[in-house]
């Protein structure tokens, strides 16, 4: 038995269909965190979790929030400490742990600053993640007893520097 479609259903879904190959790769939408008081613009519909990490021995509930577009990550993720000190000391820690997944030892390529309360690292590295080339992009900071860590990680060709640039420049704390 043959099923025969009306031009017009046909014309329907053949325009569907070609609409959504064109969907754009980066849909940005603003995001205002619930957890914590941030504001940045994702490129894609991001999702959460919270889980508890160690960071150099401090234990801390880190909601992770993030989207992913072609293979490159792009996440905020908050935390409080216990007091102000700890959460400068997060800073670098935070630093660390994620350079150590991604295979860079040593020095790290990039900034940090300390001042008035507020501790900021600005990092851009290459390591390898399952054997691949990445690039890790990264600005985390402490104010107060609150951190943060706002980052691109993905392979490299996956991270066109403006939309690196647009994400992490929409970070802000409100």
């Amino acid at each position: 038995m043959k099923i025969r479609l009306p031009l017009p259903v046909i014309s329907v879904l053949l325009a569907s269909a070609l609409l959504g190959a064109c969907s754009p790769k980066y849909n940005w939408r603003d995001y205002a965190s619930q957890d914590a008081p941030y504001r940045v613009m994702f490129p894609a519909k991001p999702a959460s979790v919270t889980r508890t990490v160690d960071l150099d021995g401090m234990q801390v509930s880190m909601t992770m929030t993030a989207a992913e577009v072609d293979g490159a990550t792009f996440a905020v993720g908050s935390a409080e400490a216990p007091d102000e000190e700890r959460a400068r000391a997060a800073v670098p820690a935070m630093v660390q742990a994620l350079t150590r997944n991604i295979g860079v030892v040593g020095e790290q390529a990039g900034a940090h600053a300390e001042s008035g309360g507020r501790s900021v690292s600005d990092i851009d590295v290459a390591g390898s993640s399952n054997g691949q080339p990445v690039r890790l992009v990264g600005h985390f900071e402490a104010r107060g007893k609150r951190f943060y860590q706002v980052i691109v990680l993905g392979k490299t060709n996956a991270m066109p520097s403006e939309q690196v640039e647009q994400f992490l420049t929409s970070f802000n704390l409100r």
